[in-house]
């Protein structure tokens, strides 16, 4: 595994010499998410295999091309979880999924995928192999580049390894089902969120507003019988959640498909096209055809901001405009980690 860190660290030096760009790829699997692809591939998938798994301490270690698929199924094996839900979109990579950044339906109730990531081992720019964080939770001092590093889709360096915090799997979940429309599912959404409610992930889709509990037995009952609705049986649940996760839910065929992060309480937002609601609020989901300023100034207005997850064409841009303080710090980031310009470029925006 070493010799193949090796080879790593020469291709990029040598691309860097060579002002080549490289495009890092695990399985592909996000190919579709941010900006243009370009480059020479650097293939990620043979450095793959699990480090090392403490199951008493809930910390895994794997490298980053290891199927995301593996890692959970050994964690599945002892009862324990990626607590964050990420997306497999197909054959997922660990370290794709740690530099998409992207969360699932448990993400507002358990935290976002870089609140999980301990420590990482990466390659920058200029070929160096670097460590940072480590395998507990206080372990950071200074700026915490491991938890830098998820989501900035291998602009900053190659991911060779992350540390993982797991959690228990819960004993038991039950999925309710209300009919209600919009406005009101938000205002419920809200309330049920602001009560020690052992709620797991909600969505709200065509009128329908689903919930999900997980916990103790007995607490999930009685949880249940508080709030009514419908039961839905256990492998319904499952597909649905799995079909939101993956997307493979018939709302999210057709494209453009927009990713709108607005506050919880925002009333249903006035843009055409199919929504689809989850997070409790935050988190909008939006099928149209509307220019991207509209949509984009929408999610403004709602103190929030838009990012065009899915389409054809993308010359709108990916990713919500920075702001020119938050334009600098990118580009100084930018910088220091990848001094050539020569990683993911336009993965994140056109000028790096």
């Amino acid at each position: 595994m070493q010799e193949i860190i090796q080879q790593y660290s020469e291709i990029i030096r040598s691309a860097a010499e060579r002002q080549t760009a490289i495009r890092i790829r695990g399985g592909g699997s996000k190919d579709f998410y941010g900006g243009v692809l370009k480059g020479e591939i650097l293939d990620t998938k043979h450095y793959s295999g699990i480090v090392d798994y403490e199951c008493s301490e809930l910390v895994m270690t794997a490298r980053a091309g290891t199927p995301l698929a593996e890692i959970e199924a050994a964690i599945n094996e002892r009862g324990q979880m990626l607590a964050f839900e990420p997306p497999h979109f197909g054959n997922a990579t660990l370290g794709g999924c740690i530099a998409a950044g992207l969360s699932g339906p448990r993400r507002a109730a358990a935290g976002a995928a870089r609140d999980y990531v301990l420590g990482v081992r990466m390659i920058d720019g200029r070929g160096n192999d670097l460590r940072f964080g480590g395998r507990v939770m206080k372990n950071v001092a200074g700026y915490d580049v491991s938890r830098l590093m998820t989501g900035s889709l291998g602009t900053l360096g190659l991911i060779l390894e992350v540390s993982l915090k797991v959690l228990p799997r819960p004993p038991a979940e039950m999925t309710l089902r209300f009919d209600l429309p919009e406005d009101k599912a938000i205002e419920m959404l809200n309330q049920w969120a602001g009560r020690p409610l052992p709620i797991s992930a909600s969505a709200y889709v065509e009128g329908v507003a689903s919930l999900r509990l997980s916990g103790a037995q007995s607490a999930v009952e009685a949880v249940s019988k508080k709030l009514g609705g419908e039961r839905i049986g256990n492998e319904e649940a499952i597909r649905f959640w799995t079909g939101i996760r993956e997307q493979t839910h018939e709302f999210f065929s057709g494209a453009p498909l927009w990713r709108l992060s607005v506050k919880s309480t925002t009333a249903p937002l006035k843009v055409p096209g199919a929504q689809l609601i989850e997070w409790g609020g935050s988190l909008r989901w939006l099928k149209s055809e509307t220019d991207a300023k509209t949509i984009r100034d929408a999610a403004a207005a709602a103190g929030g901001h838009a990012t065009l997850f899915r389409a054809n064409d993308k010359t709108a841009g990916v990713f919500h405009p920075l702001s020119p303080a938050l334009l600098k710090i990118h580009r100084r980031l930018k910088q220091n980690f990848d001094p050539a310009g020569i990683l993911n470029i336009g993965r994140l925006y056109a000028e790096f």
